[in-house]
């Protein structure tokens, strides 16, 4: 089992990697939450991997931080969510988004995910409830909390990209309230 891959960042693609490891190169399937954290092209990266070995297929997920691939594992364990919705499950909430539409018995918000159905967010809810704790829900990515997660909805809402509206996101103190948030972000975003 592959655990985990250190080499230079060679191509991007999302949500696929090229990873050049001493001149073999690996495709890396990864979350969106880890694809926009990834240094530039021609740089060093390191992922903490998940090998699933299928009978057409061998395909390996990459992951920039430990609850993320945690995360990921626990999702797959649950009868229904292969991989790949777990991958899109990753790309569409944080773990600390997650963990917290979870503990809030949220399904709206899981529902929202592309690929995820009424069923499928009922049944993640369940399954989930109580294996994601404060150690998988110390997520790396700066955006977390309610108040991130509104001001990344308005600014998509205003026709930014997913992409632009998380980068405006990691640039926010920690703590701003949302006005003050949508407010530093668009500043952000126009210069």
């Amino acid at each position: 089992m592959i655990g985990r891959i250190t080499g230079t960042l060679a191509d991007k693609s999302p949500p696929q990697i090229l990873v050049d490891v001493n001149g073999v190169g690996y495709i890396v399937d990864v979350p969106m939450s880890s694809f926009f954290n990834l240094p530039a092209l021609g740089e060093r990266v390191t992922l903490l991997t998940h090998f699933v070995v299928r009978e057409d297929a061998q395909i390996l997920f990459g992951f920039l931080t430990a609850p993320e691939r945690a995360t990921f594992r626990e999702l797959v364990k649950i009868s229904g969510v292969g991989p790949r919705t777990a991958l899109s499950i990753l790309s569409g909430l944080s773990v600390d988004e997650l963990a917290q539409a979870v503990s809030r018995q949220d399904g709206a918000r899981l529902v929202k995910v592309p690929g995820i159905g009424k069923k499928t967010a009922e049944r993640l809810l369940l399954e989930l409830k109580g294996k994601l704790g404060p150690d998988l829900a110390v997520a790396a990515a700066p955006a977390t909390g309610e108040d991130h997660a509104d001001i990344l909805q308005a600014l998509v809402a205003l026709g930014y990209s997913d992409r632009e509206a998380n980068a405006a996101l990691k640039a926010l103190p920690a703590g701003v309230g949302v006005s003050e948030g949508i407010k530093l972000a668009l500043r952000a975003l126009n210069r």
